[in-house]
């Protein structure tokens, strides 16, 4: 059971070799349940609309598209959820990785993420 970030999500769907092979391997392995959360769907689409993201038009289009051809499963926001993210301590103000850390540290999930900022909170973060 893996979470993606925003951008492992998209680096994956677009073969991106910023992602590494070993994080790669376990999200393409059988049997990996890999999931994507709500927040990376408002994320991309928010940041699509500003005009941060111009080549994600198709992922922000329908995001739960996106996740269901490749097998992934969505990772609801949850009260839970929610009331964990607004409880983090720290400088951390980006609120979508606010709610990812919540969501792995409420499910014991690791993440596949490029930022370091997670390791702060105890996260288990997978990379390289």
């Amino acid at each position: 059971m893996i979470l993606l970030d925003t951008h492992a999500f998209l680096w994956w769907l677009d073969g991106d070799p910023r992602l590494p092979g070993a994080q790669r391997k376990l999200i393409g392995t059988p049997g990996t349940d890999v999931y994507v959360s709500a927040a990376t769907g408002w994320e991309i689409t928010t940041k699509h609309r500003l005009g941060k993201l111009p080549g994600a038009a198709d992922v922000a289009a329908d995001v739960s598209a996106a996740v269901g051809t490749q097998g992934f499963q969505a990772l609801p926001i949850t009260l839970a959820h929610a009331q964990r993210a607004g409880g983090l301590r720290g400088p951390l103000r980006d609120p979508f990785d606010r709610m990812l850390i919540a969501q792995c540290l409420v499910e014991s999930i690791p993440i596949i993420s490029l930022d370091k900022a997670f390791d702060a909170y105890g996260v288990e973060r997978l990379w390289g």
